[in-house]
């Protein structure tokens, strides 16, 4: 991955990438040729802490200013209370459409109609599901605190795996981590949706 702090002579635009997208966004940029793209990334983990997220994409932002003839943001609000957005604003740059990466994967349009018909539903993408033990089962304490299962998980009766990679193994890690928080399970091709349009139309 290309650091957004040593860009290339073809590089023109710059991505502040959430660390949960970055193997998607590479992923991306290798199979479409995307030069002008430059990427770098703020910790995946910062989603335990929000708080840190807008003040770490405005450093990013004016430390790459200089770089780039345009700074793009790949990041939901992702629990920020709208911080992240007036940040985004300040500096000048612009930010995906969506509350969370699992609305830009399945569009937000359809996201929105799908979490407002069952809201009980407890999401994973690719990353999650490759990280689900680290992030869900020890990050929450389940595995030395099982009886917290059900406050963390009483109010949801499904998981489902929005799927960016047609991947049997990562299927079937989602299906066990259904499994392993008790939850029904469902799996749904998502590719990589709106992050995908949204690059496409970055010059």
């Amino acid at each position: 991955m290309q650091d957004g702090t040593t860009p290339d002579s073809t590089q023109r635009t710059l991505l502040i990438a959430c660390g949960a997208l970055a193997r998607e966004v590479v992923d991306l940029i290798r199979l479409n040729h995307w030069t002008h793209l430059g990427v770098t990334c703020l910790p995946a983990i910062w989603h335990n802490t929000p708080q840190k997220i807008p003040e770490g994409v405005r450093q990013k932002i004016r430390d790459n200013r200089a770089r780039y003839k345009k700074i793009l943001v790949l990041y939901g609000d992702c629990g920020t209370g709208g911080d992240l957005d007036r940040v985004i604003e300040e500096e000048g740059a612009e930010r995906i459409d969506g509350p969370h990466c699992y609305a830009f994967y399945s569009g937000v349009t359809d996201f929105n109609r799908q979490a407002d018909d069952d809201p009980t539903c407890f999401y994973l993408t690719d990353y999650l599901v490759r990280h689900f033990d680290r992030l869900i089962i020890q990050g929450m304490g389940i595995d030395r605190h099982p009886e917290l299962l059900p406050v963390y998980f009483g109010n949801y009766t499904k998981l489902v795996y929005l799927a960016q990679t047609l991947d049997p193994e990562l299927q079937a890690g989602a299906e066990a981590a259904a499994g392993k928080i008790e939850l029904d399970y469902e799996y749904r091709f998502t590719g990589y949706g709106e992050l995908e349009s949204f690059m496409r139309q970055a010059h």
